[in-house]
C-alpha cells in the first residue's frame, strides 16, 4: 500500500496493490483454516431483514464452502463486531446503498453456489435435480436467469470452425467448473473492491509526491501439511530475502564508501540457488508445473512429481520421497518433495498442486456472467473482455510476473524494515514461548540478515553522537570538549585503549568492528554514571542549600529594613508632632500682645483655659476677700474684671438684677452647653473660655440670592462648616444658617439642602476632642439626601444654639467610637472616631470616614 502524505505529513491519498489472493480458499481450506471472514461476518453478524433478503441462514454449517476447516468459529474472532465495523468502514469510504447490496449479493451467490450438489444421470452426466432452493436464489442475487445458469453449470461450450458444441459435464467436471465460476465471482469481486478502495483513496493534488510504501509479509510458512499456497509464499519470500541482502550490502558499501572505508567481502548464504531452482526457465520447479498443467493427456500430481524427480533429482537443495537416503525417507510421505530454503527445510505435499495451478474459467462460464443484472458482476464480466482461444496463464506464471514487478518497485525505494515477532499463541502479555519465537526468528530471515551487518562493523555512529554519550570516560573530555567532535572521539577511544583493528575513523562516523568492545565501553559507561550522579548530586544539594540561605539572609534583610524604617519613621513623626507643638506654643508666646490671629490663638486659649481653671481653685470665699482676686493676665483683663463683677454679685444675691438681657441669654447658653458637653466631652473645658456670639457670619458675607430665598425666614444664627461628601468623603466649605423653621446648607448662592427641624431626627458628636457633628435627618423618598457629615469649629456653639432654636436638647447624642449615618434610603456610612498624636481626616481601606483627633488635657 502506497501512503501519499502532505508538507505537513498528514495522509492524503493512497493505493493498493494486490498480490497472490488465495482463490483456492474460497472452495477448499485445510483442517483448521477458515474461509474468508467476510462470509463468516455476513451469517453471524447480517441483520435479519438482510438475510432473509439473500436466501441465507444464521448457520454456518449449512454451507458447504465454511465448514471443510473445522473451525466455522473461533473463540478469539467476534464476528458479530467485526461485521458492523465492515458496514462502518463501507459507509466511511462512501460506498452508496446500491454498490452495497450488490456486494453482499455476490458473497451471499459464492455461498448458494458452494451448495449445488450434482448428480450423475443414467448416461454418466452431471445433471442438477435437487438445487431449486440454491438456483433460484442465485438466479434472483445474480439477475440471471435458471436456465441459462443451469446451462452454465453442466454443460461446455466448444466451438468447432463455425459451429458451436455444447458438451455436458461429467459430476467431476461440473464440480471443477461450479468451483471455477466461484474462485473468479470471488477473485474479480475482490479486485473491484480494491479499485474502488483506491477511487476513494486517490489525492487530488497531484503535485504531492511524498510517497511511503507499506509491504507487509509474514515471512514463511511452515505448517503439518504445506501446500501449493505455502509454496508460493514461500517462493516469494526467497525473492523477498534475495532482495534485501542485496540492499543490505548494496547500503554497506555505500556507507563504507561515502565514509572513505575500505571494503572488505563480507561472507554470507546467497540463496540465488534456491531462487533458480524454482523459477528457472525449462528446469525450474514452475517451468515444470506449467508444462504438467499444459501437456494433454492424463497429467495428475504424481506425474508431476515424477517429472522434477527426474529434472532436478541431483539439486543439493531438493529431495524427495523416492530420492531420499533411508534415514530422511522416514519423514517424507510419498506424495512429497522437500526443498532447503535458506531458513530452513520445509516438506510440501504435490495434492492439488495442478488444480491450484489451473485457474481456468470455461468460456460459457464467462458468458453466463455477463448476463447478470449485478453492476458489480457485470463490471468485473465485462462484454468488451477478449476471449482469447489460448490457454490462459497459470496461477504460478501470474504470480511469478506480478513478484517481479514488485522486485522493480523495491529495487527503486529506500527500504526500511520493521520486524514483528509474536511472543505467543495465546496473545498474553509478559510470557514469551522460547520455541515460537526461535521459529519466527529463523523464518523471517533475521538470522541472515544480523549475519551480513555484524560481517563489517558492528557499531557506526556520528562523531557528535558518539562524544555526547561517551565523553565522560575521558578527562579531556569532560565536560565540555572545545575542538572538532572527530578529534574529541580521537581523544577518548585513545584514553579507553582501542586498539587499531577494533575501529575505523570514517569522515563523519566511527566504526567498531566487535561488540564487545562496545559492550566494554558501556560497562564502563554505566559505571562512571553513578559517580557523575554522585557528583551531580552532591552539587545540586549544595546549591539548593545555598539558594535557601541566601533567601532567609535576603528575608531578613528586608524585615529588618522594614522594620527599622517603620520605626525610624514614627519616631521622625513623633518629633516633628513635638516640633509644630513646641514651635506653635513658642510662637504663640511671642506675639500673645498681638491681636488674636492663627499664630496665637491657640497659645491665647490656653492662657485662658490655663487662668479660668486656676481661678476656679483660688475663688474668694467670701466678698470681704474680693481684693484677693486672682491676677489675670493681658488677654483676660476684661474678662476678669466681668467674671468678678459676676461672682461679687452672686455672692450677694443681687447679680441678676444687673444683668443684661443680652448678657443673660449668654449666660442661659452657656448653663445650656455645660448641661449637654461637660464631662463628656473633650474639649468642653476648652470651649469655657471662648465667649458665645450671636452669629459667626454676617449679613453682608451671605449671598443676596439667598437672603431672598430665606427672606420670609428670620435668620437666629450662621456659622461656616466643611461639609463631607457621602460618597467618597471630599470636604467642602459651606455655611450652616439656622431660621426658625428650619436649618440651611448653603454653597455660595446656591441652597444645597435644607432641613425642616421636624425632620432632624438627631445629632451626633462624639467625646473626643474633634469639632465633627453628623444630622441626622428624616428620608421617606429614595430621591432625598441622607445625613449631612460637617466639621464645625465653633462646635458647642453651634450645636448649643441649634437646641436652643429647635428645641432639641435632648436630641444630640455624644457617642464613643463609630457613628452610623444613612447616604440615601438604603444605604448607609459610618464616621469612626480615635485619638492620635495629631489631628487627622481621612478615608479608610474598608470605606470609613476615620476621624482623628489629639488628646485634650484639661487642668
Amino acid at each position: 500500500m502506497d501512503i501519499q502524505f502532505d508538507h505537513q505529513g498528514g495522509a492524503v491519498g493512497g493505493h493498493i496493490l494486490s498480490y497472490l489472493l488465495e482463490k483456492s480458499r474460497v472452495v477448499h481450506q485445510n483442517h483448521g483454516e477458515r474461509n474468508f471472514h467476510i462470509f463468516y461476518q455476513l451469517v453471524e453478524g447480517g441483520e435479519e431483514d438482510l438475510l432473509r433478503w439473500l436466501g441465507l441462514e444464521r448457520n454456518c454449517q449449512h454451507y458447504s464452502y465454511l465448514v471443510q476447516g473445522d473451525c466455522a468459529k473461533v473463540t478469539s474472532i467476534n464476528d458479530k463486531s467485526d461485521w458492523k465495523m465492515v458496514r462502518k468502514a463501507l459507509s466511511v469510504i462512501e460506498f452508496n446503498e446500491i454498490d452495497i447490496e450488490h456486494l453482499f449479493a455476490i458473497i451471499a451467490s459464492v455461498l448458494h453456489l458452494g451448495n449445488i450438489k450434482f448428480e450423475a444421470d443414467v448416461r454418466g452426466y452431471a445433471s442438477l435435480n435437487n438445487n431449486n432452493r440454491e438456483m433460484h436464489w442465485l438466479s434472483k442475487l445474480l439477475g440471471i436467469p435458471t436456465q441459462v445458469l443451469q446451462q452454465g453449470l453442466t454443460q461446455r461450450k466448444i466451438e468447432a470452425k463455425t459451429e458451436e458444441v455444447f458438451s455436458p459435464f461429467s459430476v467431476d467436471h461440473a464440480v471443477y467448473a461450479r468451483d471455477a465460476l466461484a474462485k473468479a465471482i470471488y477473485g474479480r469481486t475482490f479486485n473491484w473492491l480494491v479499485n474502488k478502495i483506491n477511487e476513494s483513496l486517490v489525492n487530488t493534488d497531484s503535485s504531492r509526491k511524498t510517497v511511503i510504501g507499506l509491504l507487509d509479509i509474514y515471512g514463511f510458512e511452515v505448517f503439518n501439511v504445506n501446500s501449493f499456497e505455502q509454496f508460493c509464499i514461500n517462493y516469494c519470500n526467497e525473492k523477498l530475502q534475495q532482495l534485501f541482502i542485496q540492499l543490505t550490502l548494496k547500503s554497506e558499501q555505500e556507507e563504507y564508501e561515502m565514509e572513505g572505508i575500505e571494503w572488505e567481502p563480507v561472507p554470507f548464504f546467497n540463496n540465488k540457488i534456491i531462487c533458480d531452482l524454482v523459477e528457472e526457465k525449462h528446469r525450474g520447479l514452475i517451468a515444470l508445473l506449467d508444462e504438467e498443467c499444459l501437456r494433454p493427456g492424463e497429467a495428475t500430481d504424481l506425474t508431476f512429481l515424477e517429472k522434477i524427480e527426474e529434472k532436478i533429482g541431483g539439486h543439493p537443495h531438493f529431495v524427495t520421497h523416492k530420492l531420499a537416503d533411508q534415514k530422511t525417507r522416514k519423514t517424507l510421505e510419498r506424495g512429497d518433495f522437500r526443498l532447503l530454503h535458506y531458513a530452513g527445510e520445509v516438506t510440501y505435499c504435490v495434492v492439488g498442486f495442478l488444480d491450484k495451478n489451473n485457474d481456468l474459467l470455461y468460456r460459457n462460464g464467462k458468458e453466463v456472467m455477463r448476463q447478470s443484472k449485478n453492476a458489480i458482476i457485470k463490471h468485473c464480466f465485462p462484454s468488451t473482455e477478449p476471449d482469447s482461444k489460448r490457454r490462459p496463464e497459470t496461477v504460478v506464471t501470474q504470480f511469478k510476473s506480478s513478484l517481479v514487478g514488485l522486485t522493480e518497485i523495491l529495487m527503486s525505494k529506500e527500504p526500511w524494515y520493521v520486524r514483528c515477532i509474536k511472543p505467543n499463541e495465546a496473545k498474553q502479555s509478559g510470557r514469551f514461548d522460547d520455541v515460537l519465537v526461535r521459529h519466527q526468528v529463523k523464518y523471517l530471515g533475521l538470522m541472515e540478515h544480523l549475519r551480513v551487518r555484524r560481517a563489517g562493523f558492528a557499531y557506526r555512529r556520528k562523531y557528535e553522537i558518539f562524544l555526547q554519550r561517551y565523553k565522560p570516560l575521558c578527562p579531556d573530555t569532560w565536560p565540555n570538549w572545545k575542538g572538532t567532535a572527530a578529534e574529541g572521539v580521537r581523544c577518548l577511544i585513545k584514553h579507553m585503549g582501542y586498539k587499531r583493528d577494533e575501529y575505523k575513523m570514517g569522515r563523519t562516523k566511527i566504526f567498531i568492528r566487535h561488540p564487545r568492545t562496545l559492550f566494554a565501553t558501556e560497562d564502563a559507561f554505566q559505571v562512571c554514571k553513578h559517580k557523575l550522579a554522585t557528583r551531580i548530586q552532591a552539587k545540586y544539594k549544595g546549591y539548593r542549600v545555598k539558594e535557601h540561605y541566601l533567601k532567609q539572609r535576603e528575608a531578613a534583610t528586608k524585615i529588618e529594613t522594614c522594620w527599622r524604617g517603620l520605626l525610624a519613621r514614627k519616631e521622625r513623626d513623633k518629633r516633628a508632632w513635638a516640633v509644630k507643638v513646641i514651635k506653635r506654643f513658642i510662637k504663640g508666646f511671642m506675639t500673645r500682645n498681638h491681636p488674636a490671629s492663627s499664630d496665637n490663638i491657640e497659645y491665647l486659649a490656653y492662657v485662658r483655659q490655663n487662668y479660668l481653671t486656676r481661678l476656679r481653685d483660688n475663688l474668694p470665699k467670701t466678698v470681704a476677700e474680693k481684693d484677693s482676686w486672682l491676677s489675670p493676665p493681658p488677654i483676660m483683663q476684661e474678662v476678669s474684671q466681668l467674671l468678678k463683677k459676676l461672682y461679687i454679685r452672686h455672692m450677694v444675691r443681687k447679680y441678676v438684677r444687673g444683668i443684661t438681657p443680652q448678657r443673660k441669654a449668654q449666660l442661659l447658653s452657656k448653663g445650656q452647653t455645660s448641661s449637654m458637653f461637660k464631662g463628656r466631652k473633650e474639649n468642653y473645658p476648652f470651649s469655657v473660655c471662648r465667649p458665645f456670639m450671636d452669629t459667626r457670619i454676617g449679613a453682608e458675607d451671605i449671598s443676596i440670592k439667598v437672603l431672598q430665598m430665606i427672606r420670609h425666614e428670620h435668620i437666629k444664627y450662621s456659622v461656616p462648616v466643611v461639609k463631607y461628601d457621602r460618597n467618597g468623603f471630599r470636604p467642602r466649605l459651606r455655611q450652616l444658617i439656622f431660621t426658625q423653621d428650619a436649618a440651611y446648607l448653603v454653597e455660595e448662592a446656591k441652597i444645597k439642602q435644607r432641613i425642616d427641624y421636624i425632620c432632624l431626627k438627631g445629632v451626633s458628636v462624639s467625646n473626643l476632642s474633634d469639632n465633627f457633628l453628623i444630622l441626622h435627618v428624616t428620608c421617606d423618598d429614595v430621591k432625598q439626601k441622607g445625613d449631612l457629615v460637617l466639621q464645625c469649629d465653633y462646635l458647642f456653639e453651634a450645636l448649643t444654639k441649634l437646641s436652643l432654636i429647635a428645641n432639641k436638647q435632648n436630641s444630640i447624642k455624644v457617642v464613643q467610637g463609630s457613628v452610623r449615618f444613612d447616604i440615601q434610603p438604603g444605604r448607609e456610612g459610618f464616621v469612626d472616631f480615635k485619638s492620635g498624636q495629631e489631628s487627622m481626616v481621612y478615608r479608610t481601606k474598608n470605606g470609613h470616614l476615620m476621624v482623628e483627633s489629639t488628646r485634650t488635657k484639661s487642668r
